[in-house]
């Protein structure tokens, strides 16, 4: 019999705590803020934001493909033809060796561990100050860094099928002689 009058005011008691707790919060200013208008996010240093590439920067050494633990960045690189007139220049100005026609990050995949940005020897892959690009399809978070057309590929590669027949031919002759 005591334990049920003691559950009786336990019941009354409870709510009355809960509401004594609660009613106060209904008087104050709300805080909530409207996003993704009104929203400055308070990131920690290690924060895990989109990574962007500076392909001016990058040499095509793979480092950062290699080191990738969701091997989720591709690179595909073509050399550079000495006789090619387009070939862009580096940071310096200098023409590049090594032209990467192919880098693609899928950042499906991309766990953001930052070990790429953290391997680069040019610092050409960075974190950007972007953490919310959600998208409703796979297939657009797939992102391709590559200055390059499909067309160009496949000029820069006959380019550099030609030179390498042309080179095999004069080795080819001077060993002849």
């Amino acid at each position: 019999m005591l334990k049920y009058f003691k559950d009786i005011y336990q019941g009354i008691v409870t709510p009355i705590q809960g509401m004594a707790i609660t009613t106060p919060y209904i008087f104050t200013p709300r805080i909530t803020k409207k996003y993704p208008e009104d929203y400055t996010p308070v990131l920690p240093e290690s924060e895990r934001n989109k990574i962007e590439v500076d392909m001016v920067k990058c040499t095509g050494c793979q480092i950062c493909a290699k080191n990738c633990l969701a091997k989720c960045i591709h690179i595909e690189t073509v050399k550079a033809v000495p006789t090619d007139e387009n070939v862009p220049t580096d940071e310096n100005g200098k023409p590049k060796k090594l032209l990467v026609t192919k880098f693609d990050i899928d950042f499906g995949l991309c766990c953001y561990c930052a070990l790429c940005e953290e391997s680069c020897p040019t610092v050409a892959i960075y974190r950007t100050k972007v953490f919310d690009y959600c998208t409703h399809y796979r297939k657009e978070l797939k992102h391709s860094f590559s200055k390059f057309s499909p067309e160009e590929v496949e000029q820069k590669k006959a380019l550099l099928a030609q030179f390498n027949a042309a080179k095999k031919k004069e080795t080819a002759t001077a060993t002849a002689e």
